[in-house]
């Protein structure tokens, strides 16, 4: 998949362009059948399939004490997206002055810079711009003197349940993993970069990979096994989700940490990715380092027990 900045370095080629636009948090069922849908029309009108995201979510810059947590991290969210198919993936930076665009103003210049549009496809209930001023109907307005289609996709429902990404989050943080998967479509995992700790679970003799999840939503406190994804290869993992109260104060920030079984190599600066499976046991404060260490080998032959 080519990723590109600005609509401008698309450069079409003389086709048309079929695209989708939206936030994709999580490339859940119902962004799937909006990407796919793009897709579709790219092959019956020999078109490129053309997918806009952003590099973070609007409310980062319009309403930045209401920002969600987030399901994907963007390399995840990217991944996710390339693994449909998509030709060509514009990333546009989401900064105070790309806020300030009325939909219309957004949509024609996005027209212009693109070459000709031959449909756009969003979620139903999609809006945008200043002052969320951009909606199904003004799209299909545009469509018409512009001249692409546009096609406004209802919200995929799962067992009567409305997929989305807020019910997903909500799952997540429920601790209801399989159900937020099933609305995924694809086994829920946290992804991030690799970043240096305190190195305390090598001095403990279980190395352990800190990941960088800020801004990311995450299951319960506990230990979970799971597989750790790095490099193309899985490796069996004990994963820690918590504040590490053992070792830690309660004022930090929650961290995810695994160790990864029969893995010994430096992974600082990497991005990670960890597919959370059953739960082991709660996280909880021990008496001593040495309980604590005990408890870590117990945990991982109890990860190792499972393969």
């Amino acid at each position: 998949m080519n990723i590109i900045h600005a609509a401008n370095e698309l450069k079409p080629a003389g086709r048309k362009v079929c695209l989708a636009i939206g936030f994709f948090d999580g490339v859940h069922l119902g962004h799937q059948q909006i990407i796919r849908q793009t897709i579709a029309d790219a092959h019956q009108h020999d078109a490129t399939a053309l997918v806009l995201t952003f590099d973070r979510h609007p409310n980062a810059v319009v309403a930045p004490n209401h920002v969600p947590p987030l399901i994907y991290s963007l390399p995840q969210k990217l991944r996710a997206i390339e693994a449909l198919g998509v030709d060509t993936l514009l990333l546009i930076h989401f900064d105070e002055k790309f806020s300030r665009q009325t939909g219309e103003e957004f949509i024609r210049s996005l027209a212009q810079d693109v070459g000709q549009i031959q449909s756009l496809c969003v979620g139903a209930d999609f809006v945008f711009g200043h002052h969320r001023s951009g909606n199904i109907t003004l799209l299909t307005k545009l469509g018409r003197g512009i001249g692409f289609t546009v096609h406004g996709l209802a919200a995929v429902s799962l067992d009567g349940r409305i997929v989305s990404s807020t019910r997903i989050r909500e799952l997540i943080l429920a601790g209801d993993l399989d159900a937020a998967g099933q609305m995924l479509g694809r086994p829920y995992t946290i992804s991030g970069r690799v970043v240096k700790g305190e190195r305390l679970g090598q001095q403990l003799g279980f190395p352990t990979a800190n990941l960088d999840t800020l801004g990311l939503a995450l299951p319960p406190n506990g230990v979970y096994a799971g597989i750790a994804n790095i490099r193309g290869h899985s490796h069996r993992a004990a994963i820690n989700v918590g504040y590490r109260p053992t070792v830690a104060s309660g004022t930090q920030p929650a961290r995810v940490e695994a160790h990864l079984l029969n893995f010994n190599r430096e992974l600082y600066g990497e991005e990670l990715e960890l597919e959370i499976g059953e739960k082991l046991r709660q996280e909880k404060k021990f008496a001593s380092i040495a309980e604590l260490r005990e408890q870590i080998a117990h945990d991982i032959a109890a990860v190792a027990s499972k393969a």
